[in-house]
């Protein structure tokens, strides 16, 4: 069977229904299985993006989170309504550079947002790849292209901050006049501010920390309309009776906690990711909360909800039961993470690890280093307990079942 012939979009397909996918697809594999796409190349940009169909590739003009809704508003309304469809709307935000779209750039404008108890993190019990990686708000961010301060006096341009500005000059330069003096004008007197007092050390990196989060949440905040529209759009076509909708992502970003911005480590919140569905009428409303549902997860619970049948070669088990508050005595109590991108952008080391309902066990495995989390005793994930002696019997049977799960999946044993 080639690569994509069972794919989740192919099998919708082969069961009569319409399929569609809009947005970031991020993949170098050619789209199978769907009758109309409009994606983003590679991720895309925030302001006047270009798109990719199948005959064409253009430029639209706007902010992508609505350029993306109003195309998948229009998909919906202009489909064949004699059958049944799969939508994927596939946001870029809030990917980095972080750029607001234009109502949201004064979002939380005279309020400081809380900072994560972690954010000044030491990493003192860990392995050193928590102390060598590359993504410390502090240190690692751009002054131009993640913290939009522009534009940068002399002295604040060295090496680093030379990548920072081609990457901003590169996005900045794609909106039009009109675009740049609403920006200009949205950060103007905080980035006066900003320069004025003259920063350092720790209130630098919270001033940092403060135009990041702000700028985050700023994208999350058009995601947020975003998803209002098309709810409220199937509720006026009468669809929301018979549509399955589900709100999910690839991973979370760390937020600050640690003092991080992006992802990768498998420390909460980066392994966890969110999952929000809204049921068609008549579907129970009851969740049992305790179950470890995985991304693999989501292609089977798709199909069994369909009433389609699941193929023997997929991964993953369906959680319908588990929606509907039912007790699946078989579920996973366990789950195996790998990290394999390294030497690349942030610099995570290679590792790999088990997590339970209560515990964590990860390997840095070309340093050989070792760590072990109770969730339970220390949420924050500060207290590598691999070597203290109440914790031997746990560390080796997490031991045991990490064999295990990498056995079941095949993964090369010299790793």
């Amino acid at each position: 069977m080639k690569s994509q012939e069972g794919t989740l979009p192919v099998l919708f397909k082969k069961a009569g229904y319409q399929t569609a996918l809009v947005g970031k697809w991020h993949l170098k594999a050619t789209l199978v299985g769907f009758d109309y796409f409009s994606i983003l190349p590679d991720q895309g940009h925030y302001y006047n993006p270009d798109f990719i169909e199948k005959d064409r590739k253009y430029q639209e003009h706007g902010y992508v989170t609505d350029i993306l809704t109003e195309k998948c508003l229009a998909w919906i309304k202009n489909r064949d309504k004699s059958k049944p469809f799969l939508l994927f709307c596939n946001h870029k935000a809030p990917n980095r550079n972080w750029m607001p779209g234009p109502e949201a750039l004064r979002l939380f404008r005279n309020e400081d947002l809380p900072v994560p108890e972690t954010f000044f993190d030491d990493y003192r019990t860990r392995c050193e790849a928590a102390k060598l990686q590359e993504m410390r708000i502090a240190d690692h961010t751009y002054l131009s292209y993640d913290l939009k301060l522009f534009p940068l006096s002399e002295e604040e341009i060295n090496e680093h901050e030379k990548t920072g500005l081609a990457r901003w000059n590169s996005a900045y330069n794609r909106l039009t006049n009109e675009q740049k003096k609403t920006w200009d004008e949205a950060y103007r007197d905080e980035n006066k501010d900003f320069r004025r007092k003259k920063l350092e050390g720790r209130e630098l990196a919270l001033w940092k920390y403060q135009r990041y989060i702000k700028d985050y949440l700023r994208c999350i905040a058009s995601i947020d309309l975003s998803i209002g529209r098309l709810l409220d759009f199937l509720d006026k076509e009468g669809l929301s009776n018979d549509t399955l909708v589900i709100y999910a992502s690839d991973q979370s970003f760390f937020l600050g906690k640690h003092g991080w911005f992006d992802k990768r480590f498998m420390y909460e919140p980066s392994i966890r990711f969110p999952l929000l569905i809204r049921y068609p009428d008549g579907v129970e409303r009851k969740v049992d909360s305790e179950h470890l549902v995985l991304h693999v997860d989501l292609a089977p619970t798709l199909l069994v909800m369909a009433g389609l049948p699941l193929p023997a070669y997929m991964q993953g088990k369906s959680f319908k039961d588990i929606l509907q508050a039912k007790r699946v005595s078989d579920w996973q109590e366990s789950f195996y993470y790998h990290y394999y991108e390294y030497p690349a952008v942030h610099s995570v080391k290679h590792h790999y690890g088990i997590r339970t309902s209560r515990y964590k066990l990860i390997h840095f495995y070309y340093i050989y280093c070792w760590e072990l989390y109770d969730l339970e005793a220390d949420s924050q994930e500060v207290n590598n307990v691999y070597y203290h002696p109440n914790y031997q019997k746990v560390k080796d049977d997490l031991t045991k079942e990490l064999n295990r799960l990498r056995t079941e999946l095949g993964v090369k044993p010299e790793i």
